[in-house]
């Protein structure tokens, strides 16, 4: 960003009042408010309601439990077992508390990136829809929304936040939860993904939801393949050469390493596997590094790019072939699925031999 950044708004101190009538604020301006509330004053109200219940069915043989002791009739052995719903209560309350302090503090911390939003010229939103960028990430499920989002104004554009969306439904039903930079480009750019070795799963399987094909993996100079897998389109190799240019690689080996990355249309996309932590001044140190970097060289690298199939500079297009990149099949996927295979046939061998 070509500005100064101003982190002392995460860092300065707010009270519980200002903190209560920045949630009461924020809750009230969103489009479904009405519907939120009634649905925070039933879940209140049944919460309170199954407390009641839960305490009354322990709390009683634990009070009749006290009584028979101090009158002799009760051995104390049994009294300390019928006296354990008590401690279940006391623990539960306690996670309870625990729970109550931690909403607060998350809107404490939510308070102080509005303030470091309106300190620094950004738009600070708490939930906000699901963009409808053209990254692997979006676009999937349903429920697609980010919170703790945080956008530039004016000038480039610049956006930055959590996603999370849901797949599947019932006892299948998963919440996938990301963290994700984007940084809008000047030139279109063949789609180009820097999977980062640093986040990849069993057998190296990569973290991103969408699965690209290997024939489309480029290896690059020196030691950037020990931390990032390129993939680019078939035939636009020399493209990728064209972008990722030692100095460029540099910056990425030491800023984003831990990223994934994502180039397509005229969007820049950095992810990360995990959701960013609120109000944490290192990260957004680093994320906003990366964009005066890794953004900035990649802006100037490509700022006259043509596509030499198209021609021309001023279409600013790429041609369809390396528009995107080709699906592929999980590695993972395969191994597990021969290893089932294998286990079912030996089996029926060896129940043919007994």
């Amino acid at each position: 960003m070509d500005r100064t950044i101003d982190y002392t708004p995460l860092f300065s101190p707010v009270t519980s009042t200002e903190v209560a009538e920045f949630q009461r604020a924020t809750l009230a301006a969103r489009p479904n408010a009405s519907s939120e509330q009634v649905q925070r004053i039933i879940g209140v109200v049944l919460g309170v309601v199954m407390a009641l219940v839960i305490g009354v069915s322990m709390l009683t043989p634990a009070a009749f439990a006290l009584a028979a002791l101090a009158s002799g009739a009760l051995d104390p052995v049994d009294a300390v077992i019928l006296l354990f719903p008590v401690l279940i209560l006391v623990i539960g309350g306690a996670l309870v508390v625990r729970s109550v302090r931690a909403r607060r503090f998350d809107w404490e911390k939510r308070l102080r990136m509005a303030r470091f939003a309106e300190a620094n010229g950004l738009t600070y939103e708490s939930v906000s829809p699901g963009p409808s960028y053209p990254g692997a990430i979006f676009g999937l499920g349903s429920s697609r929304q980010v919170s703790d989002h945080l956008r530039t104004g004016d000038g480039r554009y610049l956006d930055f936040g959590n996603y999370r969306y849901v797949t599947g439904s019932g006892k299948n039903r998963t919440t996938h939860s990301w963290g994700f930079l984007a940084l809008h480009l000047d030139r279109a750019l063949p789609h180009m993904v820097l999977d980062s070795r640093a986040n990849n799963g069993l057998l190296g399987s990569t973290n991103l939801p969408t699965i690209f094909s290997r024939d489309q993996i480029l290896s690059l100079e020196g030691d950037f393949d020990q931390y990032f897998t390129l993939y680019c389109p078939r035939q636009y190799e020399r493209d990728a050469l064209y972008v990722f240019t030692p100095d460029l690689m540099a910056l990425l080996i030491d800023e984003a390493s831990p990223y994934d990355v994502e180039i397509v249309d005229q969007w820049m996309f950095v992810y990360s596997a995990r959701s960013f932590p609120l109000a944490d001044a290192a990260k957004y140190q680093r994320l906003l590094r990366i964009v005066s970097t890794v953004g900035a060289k990649a802006l100037s690298q490509t700022d006259r790019y043509v596509d030499e199939r198209v021609g021309a500079f001023a279409p600013n297009i790429v041609a369809p072939q390396g528009q995107r990149l080709r699906r592929g099949v999980s590695v993972l996927g395969i191994v597990l699925v021969v290893g089932f295979v294998a286990a079912w046939v030996l089996s029926i061998v060896t129940s043919f031999g007994e």
